[in-house]
């Protein structure tokens, strides 16, 4: 893999320094810049990809846009604006940005953009991504042995979350599904909202009832309270008693059209990908 070379320019501070912080751990090389005359500087070094921010002091995004493409035409630009600026981003089409991203943006997202713009700066012949391609690395999911309780899941669940970063210009975004893991690292299965969701329900609510009961309404009285009840009963049961244990398997070379088929067809939302026992 070719490690990318970024361009970062905000006159944001703690913006770009986490950017940076977030774009190294995806594996691309970052550099920084305060304003668009430093960023004039900076391309020097030579950078693969550059993300501009349109409202900075000084020259703003336009105005350096403008500039780094006469200085280099064939560089990819990816501009930030903020939400629903449409105007703003046409103009920055037509002063030759490779893409716009509005504000707050996903960093997965700013992640896929990045590496779709030096693909096509590079000239990269379009290959179609297969399942490997795309799917979610099961290190980046939170994930707890299967011997843990309820309480221990949504506990490792609340502590992966705390680091996660929400700006008005920036969201890290988190798994909400926990992975169960067996004693050699495999996957024993998954918690999701959804199964929590499920567990904390009485299993009455869900029993058959005779015809007449059909129409049955329960009075705010009995909904009351009942939901704590529940989240206190089932906190020190195992997980294995409500996570999914038998995931749907996809192969790692598998094409997107077959990934979709499947999903829609089992159905799932959720696929394990796998290349041999991995």
């Amino acid at each position: 893999m070719v490690k990318i070379k970024v361009l970062m320019v905000d006159d944001e501070e703690r913006f770009r320094t986490t950017t940076a912080k977030i774009l190294a751990r995806k594996g691309f090389e970052t550099i920084l810049a305060a304003s668009g005359e430093e960023a004039m500087g900076k391309m020097a070094e030579k950078p693969d990809v550059v993300i501009l921010d349109v409202k900075m002091g000084g020259l703003d995004g336009h105005e350096t846009l403008k500039l780094m493409k006469d200085k280099n035409p064939d560089l990819p630009v990816i501009m930030l604006t903020g939400h629903g600026d449409v105007p703003g981003a046409k103009k920055a089409y037509e002063t030759g940005a490779f893409d716009y991203l509005a504000k707050p943006c996903d960093v997965d997202l700013l992640g896929a953009k990045i590496q779709d713009a030096f693909e096509y700066a590079n000239k990269r012949p379009y290959v179609e991504k297969v399942a490997r391609g795309i799917m979610i690395p099961l290190e980046e999911y939170t994930q707890i042995p299967l011997a843990s309780t309820v309480r221990d899941a949504i506990q490792a669940l609340e502590k992966s979350m705390r680091h996660l970063l929400a700006t008005d210009r920036l969201m890290d975004t988190g798994h909400r599904s926990v992975v169960v893991t067996n004693l050699d690292g495999s996957v024993a299965g998954l918690l999701s909202p959804l199964d929590l969701i499920d567990a904390v329900r009485p299993g009455y609510l869900s029993a058959p009832k005779p015809s007449m009961a059909d129409s049955l309404q329960y009075s705010a009285m009995f909904w009351t309270g009942l939901f704590t009840t529940r989240v206190k009963e089932i906190m020190n049961s195992p997980v294995s008693d409500f996570m999914s244990d038998s995931l749907p398997v996809i192969d790692a070379d598998a094409n997107l059209m077959e990934v979709a088929n499947n999903m829609v067809t089992l159905p799932a939302r959720r696929m394990l990908v796998k290349s041999g026992r991995e």
